[in-house]
């Protein structure tokens, strides 16, 4: 994509644009913040989740545009575009609080303590809910689509419907957990009502950078993998495509598009595992007999397919140059 059209797209949804540029420049600053506040929240560097967000928001936003752009109906499109400036806005507002609530040295997950808190929380739930539908929205135009090539339609649908899936983890958060429920029967108050971690507080050990728990399960990891599905597997169709040059069995659009329903099916399952993972309050880096037997069936169920995929791209090439073939 060339420096012209990747103005006209930009343009085609501006407030998406304008939205991904805000998240990188906040990027910057949170990047400053790391090196000179050295406040703690919840055992990690305080400047870490609106970081860790903003950056999920360059890349969100910069493929939702693509995706828009793919809209070749334009009363269609024009829909679309209602659907990104409801998402900039939805994610602009949970920025807002997010790092309002890291100003004041207040958590912004979960955290009901005083009134304020409790305000914040809940604009945040409302927008969570507003950025999913958005997405569903674009997704369900994106189904009717019909100019697409047949890869890249496969790899634009399955890639927001793992999103989806991955943006759906978070509800499992927002419960309170069973620790919460009897801290507030024995003191009848709850500051705080969901969690990342299950099984193991809040703020414990955790992984370097993104602070995943190595002590219980963490709900975060299946989200963050459901969610970038959004940009992996439309990249999965760019480097097919690149390697068409030199493996013929690929220049078939039917054979990508088959491989990417792989990968899509292979990345839901990832992300149902994950989650069961975590639900069963497993560190993701100590799996336990069944979770490892489930990854087993995965990569092989994964394997298989992609062989059968490629086995049949090569026969139908293979069928097809002899009925080409001169007599």
């Amino acid at each position: 994509m060339d420096s012209v059209t990747i103005r006209s797209t930009a343009r085609d949804s501006r407030s998406l644009a304008v939205f991904c540029v805000a998240m990188a420049a906040l990027a910057v600053v949170c990047l400053v913040g790391l090196v000179l506040d050295p406040r703690l929240l919840g055992g990690q560097p305080i400047w870490a989740k609106p970081l860790k967000f903003s950056v999920s928001f360059v890349l969100y936003s910069a493929t939702l545009i693509w995706m828009i752009s793919l809209v070749s109906v334009p009363r269609t499109r024009r829909w679309a575009r209602r659907a990104g400036v409801v998402v900039a806005a939805a994610g602009t507002i949970e920025m807002i609080a997010i790092v309002g609530q890291v100003v004041r040295g207040r958590a912004s997950h979960f955290n009901v303590a005083t009134t304020l808190d409790t305000a914040v929380w809940s604009v945040m739930g409302t927008t969570i809910v507003i950025l999913w539908l958005a997405t569903a929205g674009v997704g369900v135009i994106l189904l009717r689509e019909r100019s697409l090539a047949v890869d890249t339609a496969w790899a634009v649908r399955l890639g927001l419907f793992v999103t989806l899936l991955g943006m759906a983890v978070a509800f499992l958060m927002t419960s309170p957990t069973g620790a919460q429920v009897a801290g507030a029967q024995a003191t009848g108050a709850m500051p705080t009502v969901g969690a990342h971690a299950v099984d193991v507080p809040d703020g414990g050990p955790g992984l370097p950078l993104v602070g995943w728990s190595t002590t219980g399960g963490d709900l975060r990891i299946a989200h963050f993998v459901g969610l970038h599905a959004l940009q992996g597997l439309p990249l999965l169709v760019i480097g097919l495509t690149l390697l068409a040059a030199r493996v013929a069995v690929l220049r078939d659009a039917r054979v990508r598009a088959r491989l990417v329903g792989v990968a899509g099916a292979a990345w839901t399952g990832l992300t149902v595992l994950l989650t069961g993972q975590a639900l069963r309050g497993q560190p993701l880096i100590a799996p336990d007999g069944l979770t490892l037997g489930a990854a087993a069936v995965l990569v092989a169920a994964t394997g298989v397919a992609t062989l059968l995929v490629l086995r049949g791209g090569t026969r139908l090439r293979a069928t097809a140059d002899r009925v080409l073939e001169p007599r």
